[in-house]
């Protein structure tokens, strides 16, 4: 008899075990933060100045503006305009976007110059946070 309770209550388990994983599944999905696309942190942010050139801002699209900020590479550019770069203020004087959504947002306008940036892999990102560190480096140097 205590054979056959055991038996049941491991199958009982068993046949949970889908519905757990399931739910699990829907937790981790509502508690994880969806990351805005680059095409909509430019809108919402980048656009006030790269879509009028304001301050010396390369334009949106501008593939001549665009050229040689395009040649830096992905990992530094992007690093570079994090931190605050040629008038830029860090972030894009965004504080609450993440590094990987303003990576998309540079990527986006990229793509838009004529570059073939991707959005970032996590390769990339690695790449990225580690000229991060060299530029904050560097900025606190010169002070």
């Amino acid at each position: 008899m205590e054979f056959l309770k055991v038996e049941t209550m491991n199958s009982t388990r068993l046949a949970c075990l889908p519905f757990l994983a399931l739910a699990l599944t829907q937790l981790q999905t509502a508690g994880a933060q969806t990351l805005l696309t680059g095409e909509q942190v430019y809108k919402q942010t980048c656009a006030a100045c790269h879509g009028s050139g304001v301050a010396d801002a390369p334009q949106f699209g501008d593939r001549k503006k665009w050229k040689p900020l395009i040649a830096e590479g992905q990992h530094v550019l992007t690093a570079h305009a994090w931190v605050g770069v040629r008038g830029m203020p860090s972030k894009g004087g965004r504080a609450d976007l993440s590094l990987e959504e303003f990576a998309r947002a540079v990527a986006f306008m990229s793509r838009e110059a004529g570059g073939k940036w991707q959005d970032p892999d996590p390769k990339m990102m690695e790449k990225i946070r580690h000229e991060e560190k060299r530029r904050i480096a560097s900025v606190n140097h010169k002070k």
